[in-house]
């Protein structure tokens, strides 16, 4: 896949003090709004990679990485401290993606082995049995000037400028105008999907925006757990499915249940967690018929993937994916 190069050279911006506080800060990171396939001349489009979203601060040879939900996380990848030989800035912020790769395709579960682990110990044996990639794909800052009111193109310059070669570090490289055609690719690839951002586009720390486009291979949805069915089997002790519902105007939705995807790590995990939540009744103003559920304050969030919804407005196939936090 070639990569494009921003027809603009790096704005003029102020190198100032001032803007050297941003390395301290936690920033979120940009959002996406959900999308079909379209072609277009003002947009780039690139792979939407199955990893863990990650800002990546550096200063000197310090590297701090930090997740989407603003947790510094450097001390789970002990593996990428390196990466300061990289990156040819005294200072910058990249944004990316975290990701195991297996035969050039990101592997959201390996990774998943890593993101779980808190001994030191495990961390380090991890880190030499699953490697992880940080996937650069925009730069908020370097040099002490700030980017983030620099258009996507003068950035995406900017950026393929400071990375050097590394294993451990590459840049996401995008293609022009052919977003269908790439989004097809994408889906016969197995991959998650495809980004479509505009060429002109600032960086709005902790938006959502239309400047930038999420177009999956799979539908998503960010859903309240509201109860379990308990499980059998090799599932006793834990549950055997998750209720599911989504908020809309009238309030809490029923949208069916979901059984699948879950790691031995999820099923503790989860576990754990709606046991405290327990409640008597259910959070729903229509609440489903359902044998032997067990109801939960609708304190957690998790996301799935599905085929499709069913005329009663349930997730088809549900696919856990992970918790929302």
């Amino acid at each position: 896949m070639r990569g494009g190069r921003g027809t603009c050279g790096p704005p003029a911006l102020p190198s100032t003090a001032e803007s050297n506080h941003m390395l301290d800060e936690k920033i979120p990171p940009m959002l996406a709004y959900a999308a079909e396939p379209f072609d277009s001349p003002r947009h780039v489009f690139e792979i939407k990679w199955d990893g863990a979203r990650c800002l990546l601060f550096k200063r000197g040879r310090e590297i701090r990485l930090q997740n989407r939900r603003l947790d510094d996380i450097t001390w789970r990848y002990p593996d990428l401290a390196g990466l300061h030989r990289h990156i040819k800035a005294k200072n910058a912020i990249l944004d990316g993606e975290l990701v195991a790769l297996v035969e050039g395709k990101a592997d959201f579960r390996r990774l998943q082995q890593r993101e779980q682990l808190t001994d030191p110990f495990k961390i380090d044996l991890a880190s030499r049995r699953v490697a992880v990639t940080y996937v650069a794909f925009d730069v908020l800052y370097g040099n002490d000037k700030k980017y983030l009111d620099a258009p996507l193109m003068d950035r995406k310059a900017i950026l393929q400028g400071l990375l050097g070669e590394s294993p451990r570090l590459v840049e996401s490289r995008y293609i022009e105008e052919k977003g269908k055609a790439f989004f097809a690719e994408a889906v016969k690839l197995g991959l998650e999907g495809v980004m479509a951002k505009s060429r002109a586009s600032p960086y709005l720390p902790g938006k959502r925006s239309r400047f930038w486009l999420k177009i999956k291979a799979k539908p998503e949805a960010e859903c309240f757990i509201i109860g379990f069915k308990p499980g059998q089997g090799g599932r006793a002790g834990f549950f055997g499915s998750l209720l599911l519902a989504t908020r809309e105007k009238e309030g809490l939705v029923y949208r069916g249940r979901v059984g699948s995807g879950f790691t031995e790590f999820d099923l503790e995990d989860i576990s754990a967690r709606l046991k405290a939540l327990r409640a008597e009744r259910p959070p729903l103003a229509q609440p489903p018929r359902l044998k032997d559920a067990r109801w939960v304050k609708p304190r957690l969030r998790c996301e799935i993937s599905f085929l499709e919804k069913t005329p009663r407005g349930h997730f088809r196939a549900p696919v856990f994916k992970r918790l929302v936090e």
